[in-house]
């Protein structure tokens, strides 16, 4: 069923990321959400394990290591992430305390300690997966002074499979472009998009500028809280794929 569309003045335009909610992830995620003008997070869709949903990297010492946050799972996990439940109500106090021990010398984490021990303290009330990736999505886009309008698909009713739910979902949101990610070449049907009248374009996440990291070797694959921590008001800069001055 195609969905109402949601108007966009004359002439304007208006561009649209969907993607699925994951856990403190990289910064060439946030890069996408600074490069639209809604981002929506693709909760309804199956979870899946050993994934982005509930885990990102952070290097320690001894190398980069996961952050995973325990879930629920049912059966062959047909749940949805937004229906994917927390498992260990002590999940927070952990990350916070590994986040400490891996960043605590890097030289702006005085800089987000507060804010980022607050997030940890509020986060460990939640019950559900999606509830804890919005709150932290929200609170380092504003960290990284990035304004997008974060979505969840629900507001739209989307259905449909794959290029038919995401058609679908810019129609509901007044898009007028798609900014997909790279890897859904494999299955999107362009022609969908030109038949509805949406541009696509696809994201890259190449060139990225390195920063002085504690432990070396250097590596992009990392939570942004990385980034953050050892950047600081710079963070933003290194979101563009340009040489920086």
């Amino acid at each position: 069923m195609t969905q109402p569309r949601m108007s966009t003045p004359a002439g304007n335009t208006k561009r649209v990321a969907i993607v699925q909610s994951n856990y403190i992830p990289w910064k060439g995620y946030f890069d996408m959400i600074r490069q639209v003008d809604e981002f929506v997070l693709l909760d309804s869709v199956q979870y899946t394990r050993r994934d982005w949903r509930n885990r990102n990297r952070i290097k320690t010492r001894e190398g980069a290591v996961w952050l995973t946050i325990p879930v629920k799972v049912t059966g062959r996990y047909l749940q949805s992430i937004r229906e994917t439940e927390i498992s260990d109500p002590d999940w927070a106090e952990h990350h916070w305390a590994r986040l400490k021990t891996a960043y605590g010398a890097a030289p702006h984490f005085p800089t987000y300690a507060r804010d980022l021990e607050a997030l940890y303290a509020t986060a460990s009330r939640c019950r559900l997966l999606s509830e804890v990736n919005r709150l932290f999505l929200r609170e380092l886009c504003s960290l990284l002074g990035i304004a997008t309008r974060l979505s969840d698909d629900a507001e739209y009713h989307p259905t449909g499979s794959k290029t038919e739910r995401l058609v679908g979902l810019c129609q509901a949101a007044g898009a007028t472009d798609y900014l997909s990610g790279p890897a859904a070449q494999d299955y999107l049907v362009p022609e969908r998009f030109a038949e509805a009248g949406i541009g696509l374009s696809w994201m890259s996440y190449g060139g990225y500028p390195e920063y002085e990291q504690l432990h070396p070797p250097f590596d992009h694959a990392v939570s942004v809280v990385d980034l953050l921590v050892h950047t600081g008001p710079e963070a933003a800069r290194y979101l563009v794929r340009e040489p920086l001055p």
